[in-house]
């Protein structure tokens, strides 16, 4: 496995079938939080970030197509591999129209499904890293020195930035015109699925439009997109 732990949201209401595939997911060394029904899983996505979704299509109150069409409306692209006790056709042509990324019909090998998680996964991760920044960046009159953790603003003077600063702008940069969402910020910056609040993801950024903009009025670079994330545009 990688350094950073893979999380997962496991989301089954057949108790047993659920407790199989936590324990055999959890022997692979993945993270996995549970839910049992679609309500409980949309709660978790909005208060954690996840790598990937295991998710039933036959669940008590909202089925696995509605938690799936709830989560894209939200422009959250994490992985989904939709699980079905149905095999027609149809059903894995709607789960993925609706916007899953892989569908397995029960009963299936865990073999099987522990290989369809880990290419998920690692395609997951290639499109996170995107092309990685070198160690000096540079936009409009202001210089990043990931290295060093410094950075010469629009005036020319240097600035010493903490290890969240320089993470985050990296991550920021390296998304350059994408909203990056909040919890992708907080588990990639902070690492941990409880959450500080919004406002310190704000007054970060709050920072670097007062070192970075030439007005930080009307920000050029540094943009908060309401109730979604943040984004650097250049």
């Amino acid at each position: 496995m990688s350094e950073q732990t893979i999380s997962i949201l496991l989301v089954e209401d057949e108790e047993n079938l659920h407790e199989a595939l936590k324990l055999n997911l959890e022997l692979e060394g993945y993270e996995v939080t549970s839910a049992m029904d679609g309500n409980q899983a949309l709660k978790a996505v909005e208060s954690e970030y996840f790598d990937l979704i295991i998710l039933d299509v036959m669940l008590p109150g909202i089925d696995g197509i509605g938690v799936t069409e709830s989560i894209r409306i939200q422009q959250n692209e994490v992985p989904i591999l939709m699980l079905s006790a149905r095999n027609a056709s149809a059903d894995r042509v709607l789960g993925l129209k609706k916007g899953a990324d892989d569908y397995l019909t029960k009963p299936f090998n865990l073999e099987e499904l522990l290989l369809r998680i880990q290419k998920l996964v690692n395609k997951n991760k290639k499109i996170q890293e995107k092309d990685s920044l070198g160690e000096l960046y540079s936009f409009g009159r202001n210089t990043i020195d990931f290295k060093a953790q410094e950075a010469i603003t629009k005036t020319g003077e240097r600035i010493q930035l903490s290890k969240k600063e320089a993470m985050l702008l990296k991550l920021l940069i390296e998304n350059k015109n994408e909203v990056v969402t909040r919890e992708k910020i907080l588990q990639t910056v902070w690492g941990y699925n409880v959450y500080p609040t919004t406002r310190t993801i704000d007054n970060f950024v709050l920072s670097f439009r007062k070192y970075f903009e030439e007005d930080s009025r009307n920000p050029e670079y540094f943009h908060s997109v309401r109730g979604v994330g943040y984004k650097y545009t250049e």
